[in-house]
């Protein structure tokens, strides 16, 4: 090959590769600034809301410091309302948010796609041209011409050819690095935004619910505090009387409870709201250890605003779930679960609002399994949890009740019952 020629064939090399870049596609700038201004409104219409909802959320903090009365409920409820659309509103805008990121990754996936595909066709024809002069060694070429400054000049253009190629090449794998990387993402989106729908079917029918305990509120009441007071009273002595019975079959229950059968003290399970106020500690103290004997409470209370997520502390199993409200003058723990774990302890979740497991169903820890409420005897909106030794709990249907004929819920022995905060993370 001539030194001209084979000039002009590295010549052409260098041009292929130049080209290689500036005729990748280019992705529709217009269409990704568009969507981004789309998603920054978002961005701000969410935040906005999600003050409101913390406002709210102080609103009613306040107003359950309050004296309980029929004026102070009617409020709570309001204030409740107004929380549940504001975070009806909230999600809405949360999964408008996912879309439009999934929209914008759909755009830079097909061109990144394209690119990678540019950037293959240009190294097969940057191989292809190579092959043009694959017989002819740069030797040959010397030999045949006798300007060596020349042949030293090609050697220089031969090693910046392959500067050219490897960074072609690297070009080539970060760009399917990239897209392996957006398609993650968009998975990552599709799936939340999954979660948001599921959340905000959930949130209407608090709302619906909301709206429900209002109006039997006021029905009952006839809008009278003296009929509130005296509602009050008949459910806190229908809900000792039902205690009375559960502590007498308890006190019957005689079981050992082996402590090779649960875990020793420690961070074994997690916070079951994301945000931790406590309300009400376990039992009594007795020779610095918390107790729990009759008269005492048998778990922890949390603050829970009414529709807030209740996660599973641990993975386990649904063992049992139910509802004293269904049995009317029944006041107990309302909307409840029970979940078994695998370490020897279970956990049950009670005044919820909202159920969203079923007896049977595996669960792992942090799985929104339901809603906090004010279902059951509840004297505001919270979270109760009792831990118990699984060795000695179990569901007992109580068929000749006074109040809560047929009702059914967990019992155990006093020694079976354990201190959340002694496991609690």
């Amino acid at each position: 090959m001539p030194l001209k020629k084979y000039n002009i064939f590295f010549f052409l090399i260098i041009a292929l590769l130049a080209n290689a870049y500036w005729l990748m596609p280019i992705s529709n700038a217009a269409t990704l600034d568009e969507l981004k201004n789309q998603l920054a409104d978002k961005g701000k219409e969410i935040e906005q809301l999600e003050k409101e909802i913390v406002q709210y959320q102080k609103d009613l903090e306040t107003n359950s410091k309050q004296a309980s009365t029929l004026k102070s409920k009617i409020k709570d409820l309001g204030i409740t309302g107004k929380k549940l659309t504001a975070d009806i509103t909230l999600t809405q805008k949360q999964i408008d948010s996912a879309r439009l990121n999934i929209q914008r990754l759909d755009i830079q996936i097909k061109d990144k796609n394209e690119n990678i595909i540019g950037k293959k066709g240009y190294l097969k024809e940057f191989i292809s041209t190579m092959s043009i002069g694959e017989n002819l060694s740069t030797v040959e070429i010397s030999l045949s011409e006798g300007d060596w400054s020349e042949f030293f000049a090609d050697i220089e253009r031969n090693e910046s050819f392959q500067k050219e190629m490897n960074s072609n090449l690297e070009d080539l794998r970060t760009a399917k690095t990239d897209l392996e990387e957006k398609k993650k993402e968009k998975e990552s989106y599709k799936k939340n935004m999954e979660k948001l729908k599921v959340k905000y079917s959930d949130q209407k029918q608090l709302v619906d619910m909301n709206k429900k305990a209002n109006n039997q509120l006021l029905e009952e009441t006839k809008n009278k505090e003296v009929t509130y007071k005296k509602l009050l009273a008949e459910k806190l002595a229908k809900k000792e009387a039902f205690e009375k019975e559960i502590d007498e079959l308890e006190e019957k229950i005689r079981l050992e409870i082996d402590p090779s059968s649960i875990p020793r003290p420690g961070k074994v399970l997690f916070w079951p709201l994301d945000d931790i106020f406590i309300t009400q500690k376990f039992g009594y103290t007795s020779d610095s250890k918390r107790l729990y004997k009759t008269g005492t409470h048998n778990g922890v209370d949390f603050r829970a605003s009414v529709g807030t997520p209740v996660k599973a502390a641990l993975s386990g199993t649904v063992v049992g779930t139910g509802n004293t409200d269904a049995i009317r003058g029944c006041y107990s723990f309302g909307k409840w679960i029970l979940v078994r774990h695998y370490n020897g302890l279970s956990t049950i979740y009670a005044h919820l609002s909202l159920m969203k497991v079923s007896e049977g169903q595996v669960v792992s820890t942090g799985d929104i399994i339901g809603y906090s409420g004010n279902t059951g005897y509840s004297t505001g909106p919270h979270l109760h949890l009792t831990v118990y030794a699984t060795q000695g709990v179990q569901i007992k249907k109580f068929e000749n009740s006074t109040n809560c004929k047929n009702a059914v819920i967990p019992v155990a022995p006093k020694n079976a019952y354990l201190d959340p905060l002694d496991y609690l993370r």
